[in-house]
């Protein structure tokens, strides 16, 4: 069984691909071919989060991303706190 990624999008649990191959795998030619030769060249340390990227490209993570920074940049209360020395994280 293939590694995956999971993730919440819409307030649900997804599952994404999570090796090269199988993210590869979901790609029309033209994708792929871009993919091919992005992954070949991103740095080690890079390289989770390009992965990341691309296995989150057809999902609507972008949209998500997209509504919150639009809050974001109207000044609008998203509930987030501040993390310091002391904050917790569940």
């Amino acid at each position: 069984m293939d590694a995956t990624l999971k993730t919440v999008i819409d307030g649900n649990l997804i599952e994404v691909p999570g090796t090269i191959a199988t993210i590869r795998a979901t790609m029309d030619a033209a994708r792929a071919a871009e993919f091919d030769r992005e992954i070949e060249h991103v740095p080690a340390s890079d390289l989770p989060a390009a992965l990341v990227r691309w296995a989150l490209a057809d999902t609507t993570a972008d949209d998500e991303d997209d509504a919150l920074f639009e809050r974001l940049a109207r000044s609008e209360d998203i509930g987030a706190v501040e993390a310091g020395p002391d904050t917790e994280v569940a």
